[in-house]
């Protein structure tokens, strides 16, 4: 979805003049900046911009005509990779390995919290049928051969032999 929420507020001013402010909040992976600006949001030139996107680091949307729109998400990416290569000295090869690195930390943490999920829903179907054996456990009546109840108390004592393929 594109637009996440409009907010719409009228506000009257001491000469009596009312004005009406509509706001607009933009998903943050939607195209909506041009390069020019996408780049002196991210502080860098247009050209790198371009060079960041023929290494594969960044990909910007396209419009109909083919013109780059660059997201919120993307510009911060930009400064993210700007981050990287002028305050931290890593070269383009080091920067496109720790966001490869990042993307697969993140779905490992996705796998790993479906793992956790599925754990849980597996102890507590294992503690449900726990405790429907002590339930079924409760209802057997124990009988020797011959069909003869047998005492709760005299169970200890009698052994079962149990033989296959009988």
């Amino acid at each position: 979805m594109a637009i996440r929420r409009t907010t719409t507020r009228t506000t009257t001013s001491r000469s009596g003049r009312t004005t009406t402010t509509t706001r607009a909040e933009v998903a943050s992976d939607r195209g909506v900046f041009m390069i020019s600006v996408a780049a002196e949001l991210a502080d860098m030139h247009p050209q790198t911009l371009r060079m960041y996107e023929a290494r594969g680091l960044i990909e910007p949307k396209r419009s109909p005509k083919g013109t780059r729109l660059y997201s919120h998400a993307d510009v911060e990416r930009l400064r993210r990779i700007q981050e990287m290569t002028m305050e931290l000295g890593m070269n383009l090869a080091g920067v496109e390995r720790v966001l490869e690195l990042e993307q697969q930390l993140e779905g490992m943490q996705r796998k790993v919290a479906g793992l956790e999920k599925r754990a849980t829903e597996l102890k507590a179907e294992v503690e449900r049928l726990e405790e429907l054996r002590r339930e079924l456990r409760a209802e057997i009546v124990p009988y020797v051969q011959g069909g003869q109840l047998v005492r709760r108390a005299d169970l200890k004592r009698i052994e079962l032999r149990v033989t296959k393929g009988q």
